[in-house]
């Protein structure tokens, strides 16, 4: 691993708006040759079909969403789940190229691949890297389905390789209406606002589009459910997905408790920890298997009834969607395909 001592500025090349402020502390970089596969097979049972196929260039996020379940990985290399998962991100410069020779051999076998799984695959860097731009220009070559799930407006950059592409689907991660309720989460993420326009950009180009109202974190932002799936309508949007707050580890606990007392006024955070103690056990965490893998709680059917309510209200229809049928809008109240 080749560590970076000064990574390029990637809004060197691009004109840009005010959309948030950088991370507090200083990012390091550092760049890391695959040697094995770059495509990762991993189980899901929320998942249509039980298995999904990702592809990750990078690892951490400079979004710095404390509810990332992602942040966890970042131990694996021997940092933190904390501020290191957001100040130290590693890159992946010879994706692509492992990507083209994977493919080549289990091109049959695919059924799709998504970008991405442990990180945003539009960070910032990668408006200078380009390494997802490349791998999707090597899926176009395959014609592999694609699916992506992104919260950065970078995305719209990649417009004329989408439309090389059969079959893609790009998801916009949106959980919150507004900026004011977006930063205490995710305070480094491209504002709510500018979500919307790259969602109605790339539907306007022909792209499809949903929306993932992800997570949603019990006694806080279900009011913005309506909304949400109002302004992706009306942004082009044909599926939309939502999931709720997992906490999977004590560390992603401990990070999320520590920024939601500093971020939000005692009486909202308190009101957090209650519902969610109250529902899950006198526990942050789920209190069985089940529930950890499925979110199923009361908590969930009263959020999943409302998500429902209002995704038929504007006109969605409910039930799964073929890869080839997308002529209609589509919502699915639990994640699963991205097709």
């Amino acid at each position: 691993m080749r560590h970076i001592k000064n990574p390029p500025n990637p809004y060197n090349r691009y004109s840009a708006e005010y959309v948030g402020e950088p991370p507090p502390t200083k990012l390091e970089v550092f760049e890391e040759t695959a040697t094995k596969k770059i495509i990762t097979k991993a189980f899901a049972s929320d998942w249509e079909g039980g298995w999904r196929y990702t592809v990750n260039c990078y690892r951490g996020c400079v979004h710095g969403c404390t509810y990332c379940f992602a942040r966890q990985y970042h131990e694996y290399l021997g940092y933190g789940a904390g501020t290191d998962f957001e100040t130290k991100i590693v890159v992946k410069p010879n994706a692509p190229k492992l990507l083209r020779e994977e493919l080549k051999k289990t091109r049959n076998k695919m059924p799709h691949l998504d970008f991405s799984f442990a990180t945003d695959p539009y960070v910032a860097l990668e408006a200078e890297y380009k390494l997802t731009r490349q791998c999707l220009v090597v899926c176009a070559e395959f014609q592999i389905p694609v699916g992506v799930i992104t919260k950065s407006p970078l995305v719209t950059r990649d417009i004329d390789v989408f439309k090389k592409l059969n079959n893609v689907f790009v998801f916009f991660s949106l959980p919150f209406l507004t900026k004011e309720k977006s930063n205490p989460f995710e305070p480094y993420t491209p504002v709510p606002e500018a979500r919307f326009r790259a969602m109605k950009t790339l539907s306007d180009a022909g792209i499809r589009t949903g929306i993932g109202i992800a997570p949603v974190i019990p006694g806080y932002n279900e009011s913005d459910i309506p909304g949400l799936l109002e302004r992706a309508k009306e942004s082009g949007a044909t599926k939309a997905f939502m999931s709720m707050l997992h906490l999977d580890t004590d560390s992603i606990e401990e990070y999320f408790v520590q920024k939601m007392h500093e971020r939000l006024s005692p009486t909202a955070a308190k009101k957090i920890i209650n519902t969610m103690t109250r529902e899950r056990g006198g526990s942050l965490r789920h209190k069985t298997y089940k529930e950890r893998s499925t979110g199923k709680t009361e908590q969930w059917e009263v959020t999943k009834r409302l998500f429902d309510f209002h995704a038929k209200r504007l006109g969605f229809r409910s039930g799964a969607e073929s890869i080839e049928q997308h002529s209609e809008p589509v919502y699915q109240p639990v994640q699963q395909s991205l097709f």
